[in-house]
């Protein structure tokens, strides 16, 4: 009967190196990582903790692919093609193989979508919750990794896709609210690898948004030595994000809750305000002298105490 850690990395995570000859057969420790010759190795870490990043009855398999994606943003955001990653996982004592079949299931299937290999990595047993940690790697062109410091006052802030759903998607995915299509949003970000090649060319800098529109563009304007003036009323939102929005008896708390609450793995970024705005992004704000995040509604500051998700 199978179960044993050598038989969890033969049989589970062998396929999931799709033959990558840097895997070595997870054999060995350790994996061989050739240069390529004109590109930069990006690398970027996250790790998800079951009762916090993600419900503890939450499928394994969509756990997998939210670990893979939630770390796939962070290198679109950087501009970096997707490539490979490293894999640790602590699973609580007594986990079935079932379990961790079903959770390889879900690797294998954003593996194959978003053309990624499994390199190497570690498997632990633990007495607390399941804790899965994933390191991918990404390839940019030598000197063009964008960066979070590189805005410049008087550049648009602009943002991908639509803001609150990932925030609404965890009440949703609690029973808090009735919308499966929102619960699903949450279980499953779609990370913006899309952009990558748009984002080479226009962005200044960017971040993903993970802690919370506010809290992200924040740290683009922190890190570049600036301020950043956010209007909400024109934050992009999706039609069950309206639909919310005009149940809620303050619009202006509300919209503050679409713009803090995070899990939504879009991309926030600088433009210059002497180019056009590529498709896929919306203009929400400017870049200024000064520090801080002056947010706005209805052509009015307004004062958010909490501007996202911070870690302790």
């Amino acid at each position: 009967m199978p179960g044993g850690e050598f038989d969890w990395i033969a049989q589970l995570l062998r396929p999931l190196t799709r033959g990558a000859p840097e895997a070595l057969d997870l054999l060995d420790d350790a994996a061989v990582i050739p240069s390529r010759p004109g590109f930069d190795l990006v690398v970027t870490k996250d790790a998800l903790v079951a009762g916090v990043h993600f419900l503890t009855d939450d499928p394994l398999d969509l756990v997998a692919r939210k670990l893979l994606r939630v770390n796939l943003s962070d290198l679109a955001a950087k501009g970096a093609e997707p490539w490979a990653y490293f894999l640790t996982t602590a699973w609580p004592t007594g986990t079935s193989w079932a379990d961790k079949a079903l959770f390889a299931e879900g690797l294998a299937v954003d593996g194959q979508a978003f053309d990624i290999s499994l390199l190497g990595g570690d498997t632990v047993s633990t007495p607390g919750p399941l804790t899965l940690t994933a390191t991918l790697l990404g390839w940019v062109p030598q000197g063009g990794a964008i960066p979070r410091k590189g805005a410049r006052p008087g550049d648009r802030l602009a943002v991908s896709g639509v803001i609150g759903d990932g925030w609404l998607g965890l009440m949703a995915a609690r029973g808090e609210l009735d919308s499966p299509a929102l619960a699903d949003r949450y279980r499953l970000p779609e990370p913006r690898v899309d952009l990558i090649p748009v984002l080479r060319v226009h962005a200044r800098a960017a971040a993903d948004v993970s802690d919370g529109l506010l809290a992200d563009a924040g740290h683009i304007a922190r890190a570049s030595g600036c301020g950043v003036r956010i209007d909400l009323d024109v934050m992009p939102l999706s039609s069950e994000a309206e639909a919310w929005l005009k149940r809620q008896p303050a619009r202006a708390e509300a919209l503050t809750a679409l713009a803090t609450g995070g899990d939504d793995y879009q991309i926030v970024c600088a433009l210059d305000a002497a180019t056009g705005v590529p498709a896929g992004l919306t203009v929400i704000g400017r870049f200024v002298e000064g520090q801080g995040v002056i947010t706005c509604v209805n052509g009015g500051e307004i004062e958010v105490p909490r501007p996202g998700w911070t870690h302790g």
